[in-house]
């Protein structure tokens, strides 16, 4: 299982590629051979998975009714913009200008662990989504761990 936590800015080259922090690359999972799926994410980020954090998710989304508009859609969207990236030598990513363009991603990128993912965004758009969100941490965290048993 991958595991991945931290913030981090690097650089985009011309080519699209992107070198994943060591930190983050330290806690992918073995299964994952250095395979990851990049897929348009919510909030206009990007979402990359290891392989084997993607497998979880694909067996998920295979469970969804095809009857259900709404999973239809969700499914479609999902895979619609999916691509297979393998780390090259240097520990990068490519990613493809389209998915770039999508997330407002240019010469920076703010790269964020998140639990199963990382998720790829423009240092200002990430910015402009934090500033413009109407709760707090401490107010969604109040709210999420009411939920906990």
């Amino acid at each position: 299982m991958s595991s991945f936590k931290g913030r981090y800015v690097y650089s985009v080259d011309e080519k699209g590629r992107i070198a994943l922090p060591a930190k983050l690359r330290k806690n992918v999972s073995p299964k994952a051979k250095n395979n990851f799926v990049i897929t348009r994410g919510f909030e206009r980020c990007l979402y990359v998975y290891p392989q084997d954090e993607w497998d979880k998710l694909e067996e998920y989304v295979r469970g969804l009714s095809f009857l259900d508009a709404k999973h239809r859609d969700f499914r479609r969207t999902l895979f619609e913009w999916a691509i297979d990236s393998e780390l090259d030598s240097q520990y990068r990513i490519t990613v493809p200008q389209e998915l770039l363009d999508y997330a407002g991603i240019e010469k920076e990128v703010l790269v964020l662990g998140v639990v199963d993912r990382i998720e790829l965004w423009s240092p200002v758009v990430y910015r402009e989504f934090r500033q413009m969100q109407p709760v707090t941490y401490e107010t969604v965290a109040e709210q999420v761990y009411k939920q906990q048993p």
